[in-house]
């Protein structure tokens, strides 16, 4: 044991990736629906091994801090940014108002308990579950006017007071939206999804959950013609136009002619006995009635390539405009849109479903088709390894040195930090990204890395330094900061919720979804999700989101500034 603990002791960065393993294990554990996450396991993991007193290099948690807040702001860029104009900008005015609220209330309660701007911080980062204020927070203390210890002292009673309060902040954020919100905005709210659906054009997918459940596939049959098929002596053309008119957004993929397949134009004629290939969106397909046609299994005819790529929206044309006008394109014929993301959140595929400048659909089809629908929608979003770490490093330096600007006011240093910078630069790049997607490419997985890992990393560091200090600061905090933090969670979404429905008279649906995104709780998107059985909330999701992830970490500073 005494070896391990010199060579802790003496290699420190193995302390660090032990602290990240067994992190990431036990935040993988669930019991029913509880579980304490990644972010919180890494924490008590490295104040546990920081017990062993370990000495880290603060460097090292700075590195990885302003990746993870570069990374955020890339990811949300377009969306904060386009969130500006008109349609937006209500639910972007609801996040702001939300965000001061989950300022405010962790503020007054600090206050009200005699809290120190430390513990005032750790309440305000797990309460509203943002992880990235421990250093926000921690780099404007940094630069305050007070002595060396005293510094050291509020930045240990940071990760104390998250720790303690993140718990509820989580499960309890997915609670109430997911049990109590609907309650508090009328009730009924699966039937309530189920009308915004109909809105939006889904209502051909029927009352059937589990259809919902499959709804982003594609599917390619095969069916035998017979003489009395409506089909049969008919252009592919005819075809194809009397499936739309019964609402049946199918394309005639291939033919076999006896022994001989090909593909088809739209002057090729089906005759008796002729098999051909139906594609479309798996609803298209389940509704699909064959009555005088023979659904078979032919192998060689159902075996060709498709391609699927996802495309940036980027064309004019397209913008603003829903799914079903995007269909009714001449160059989307035999294309199909298989799934739409906004900010990494999946939206349903409904036909009045608007799209906007960044998202990314994905499209199946043969090659011809789909690049010529590229071509006029947008980038191809190419499945790559490859990061422009020009583009990276460019934005962390530049956000950070504008970060580094100090102005004072009444003799009070006000800065945003290097790591506010980060974030802000993370937003003006992804939204450069957006605008001329021919650069600044961070592939998912390389995205994924930046925002965990380097999280963690960060995580795992305050949690080995503050180790020593830990257990005392959470004896002098007491059970009391629990409570304080229940609260904080509670009150900026339960009046969020009521001013989405008196003031802002959202749909109760879309208010749900906008109270989770201002308070950047995915797991709660989830939970209320399973709770109204649709994928509707997502629409009040992701401007939220990108303003919440912006304000809320912005807070960092503003909490101190507030209490020093």
């Amino acid at each position: 044991m005494e070896w391990f603990i010199k060579t802790f002791r003496e290699y420190p960065e193995l302390a660090v990736f032990l602290t990240l393993s067994l992190g990431y294990f036990i935040g993988g554990l669930k019991y029913k629906n509880f579980t304490l996450g990644t972010v919180t396991s890494v924490l008590l993991i490295g104040v546990l091994i920081g017990q062993l007193d370990i000495p880290i290099s603060p460097n090292v948690k700075s590195v990885f801090f302003l990746m993870f807040l570069f990374a955020v702001g890339y990811s949300v860029g377009p969306q904060f940014f386009g969130g500006l104009k008109k349609d937006g900008l209500p639910q972007m005015f609801f996040a702001a108002i939300v965000c001061v609220l989950c300022l405010v209330f962790p503020y007054l309660i600090g206050k009200f308990m005699g809290y120190d701007m430390g513990l005032t911080a750790g309440m305000l980062a797990g309460s509203q579950t943002i992880s990235a204020v421990i250093g926000v927070a921690s780099d404007t203390i940094g630069n305050l006017d007070i002595p060396a210890n005293e510094k050291a002292d509020l930045v240990n009673k940071i990760p104390v007071a998250y720790a303690v309060t993140y718990i509820f902040g989580t499960a309890g954020s997915a609670w109430l939206l997911a049990s109590v919100g609907p309650k508090l905005l009328g009730g009924n709210l699966v039937q309530k999804a189920k009308e915004l659906e109909i809105q939006l054009g889904g209502n051909s997918i029927g009352d059937d959950p589990a259809i919902t459940s499959a709804y982003d596939r594609v599917l390619y049959n095969a069916y035998k013609i017979s003489a009395k098929s409506y089909a049969c002596n008919r252009s592919v053309a005819e075809i194809e136009a009397e499936l739309h008119r019964r609402g049946r957004r199918l394309f005639v993929e291939r033919i076999r002619k006896g022994k001989e397949i090909a593909y088809v134009s739209p002057d090729t004629i089906v005759a008796e006995n002729d098999v051909i290939v139906l594609g479309g969106r798996r609803e298209y397909m389940m509704n699909y009635l064959a009555v005088n046609e023979t659904e078979v299994l032919d192998a060689e005819l159902l075996n060709f390539p498709v391609e699927v790529i996802g495309v940036m929206i980027i064309s004019k044309e397209v913008q603003n405009k829903t799914l079903a006008e995007l269909r009714a394109m001449d160059y989307m014929h035999g294309v199909i849109i298989r799934t739409l993301k906004r900010s990494g959140i999946e939206l349903a595929v409904f036909p009045g479903t608007i799209l906007y400048k960044g998202d990314i659909i994905q499209l199946v089809g043969h090659t011809q088709n789909v690049e010529l629908a590229v071509k006029n929608i947008g980038y191809p979003d190419r499945p790559t390894n490859t990061t422009d770490m020009i583009f990276v490093g460019l934005g962390i330096v530049l956000g950070g040195l504008f970060g580094a600007l100090t102005l004072r006011v009444s003799g009070v240093p006000l800065s945003l930090s290097t790591s506010g910078g980060a974030l802000i630069s993370g937003l003006v790049f992804g939204w450069l990204r957006g605008q001329h997607p021919t650069f600044g490419r961070i592939p998912e997985p390389a995205l994924w890395v930046m925002n965990n890992v380097g999280l963690n990393m960060f995580i795992a560091v305050v949690g080995l330094t503050a180790g020593p200090s830990f257990v005392q600061g959470f004896k002098e905090a007491g059970w009391g900061l629990f409570v304080a933090g229940a609260v904080a969670t509670s009150l900026p979404l339960l009046v969020g919720m009521l001013i989405g429905r008196y003031i802002f008279k959202f749909n109760p649906i879309v208010t749900l979804g906008c109270a989770a995104g201002a308070r950047t709780t995915t797991a709660a998107l989830g939970a209320i999700q399973d709770a109204v059985q649709s994928k509707t909330p997502a629409i009040g999701y992701t401007v939220t989101y990108a303003v919440g992830n912006t304000l809320l970490i912005i807070w960092g500073v503003v909490i101190i500034l507030l209490m020093s």
